[in-house]
């Protein structure tokens, strides 16, 4: 079968399309201003926790991207790199996660969340800094929190992968969040811990070991969770009756035992 084809028809309507896309970006374009030249008015910094965690605050990021060329005000819009303003923000080290984006008035907005410290280490050799929720290490800075401690021979190594859990499970019960200031380490790598209310010590014995994130936290959970229902026994029951001023050491490292240490001279 001989098909036979207009060529000329074709043809015609091809223009009449590309005329009809030409005339619509031409309109459009004329409709829309040039932005070229807008300029960024406003830099707005939203820190997400400033509220709970406190460590960064709007000045300190704009320090930040003036020292590394990149804060924006008053900067040609078309000139600003959201994505490189995030990585250099990221680059901090109480920041979590950072967005950067602008607006068609001008703004560049840029939102930060911040790490989450839960126990401050202070070894003794001389090491000084923070773990946050991810076992993640933080430097010290001039922030003050009412956070736990830990004190005594302590590696960052075993703080990132073990003491980070303790403190967890600790926070996780809200008497012994409140009840528990200081986590110490013997040089055995015996825990003690150091309550608020009561002059005593108690001593929990040593964490559980493991070789994965998973067994190391289920394991430390475990072991926590009983140590610390026999301490609350032992408030309820043996304290009770003797007073929260006769016994200076409580030691629960021994299963089927609580071993106490009276005090030498009574308050």
């Amino acid at each position: 079968m001989k098909i036979n084809i207009n060529w000329r028809k074709t043809l015609l309507v091809t223009l009449d399309v590309l005329l009809a896309v030409y005339l619509v970006m031409a309109f459009t374009s004329w409709n829309e201003p040039d932005r070229s030249g807008d300029v960024c008015t406003k830099v707005v910094v939203n820190i997400a926790d400033d509220n709970v965690n406190g460590f960064l605050n709007s000045a300190e990021i704009k320090s930040l991207l003036e020292r590394r060329h990149l804060y924006p005000l008053a900067w040609k819009m078309k000139d600003v790199n959201p994505r490189q303003i995030e990585q250099a923000l990221m680059r901090m080290p109480f920041v979590r996660t950072a967005q950067c984006y602008t607006t068609v008035d001008g703004h560049v907005c840029i939102t930060i969340t911040q790490r989450t410290p839960i126990v401050r280490v202070k070894s003794d050799n001389g090491d000084d800094y923070y773990i946050d929720d991810n076992g993640g290490v933080m430097p010290n800075s001039q922030y003050t929190s009412d956070m736990m401690i830990v004190t005594g021979r302590v590696s960052r190594h075993y703080a990132c992968t073990y003491l980070y859990l303790l403190a967890q499970q600790l926070m996780s019960d809200p008497l012994w969040r409140n009840q528990i200031e200081q986590i110490n380490m013997l040089p055995d790598m015996t825990v003690e811990l150091v309550p608020r209310v009561g002059d005593h010590i108690v001593n929990i014995g040593r964490l559980p070991a493991a070789d994965t994130d998973a067994a190391r936290r289920a394991a430390i959970d475990e072991y926590v969770t009983k140590q610390m229902k026999r301490l609350t026994l032992f408030y309820k029951e043996g304290l009770k009756y003797a007073g929260w001023s006769r016994y200076d050491y409580i030691n629960l490292e021994y299963a089927n035992q609580i071993v106490c240490r009276k005090r030498d001279v009574e308050p």
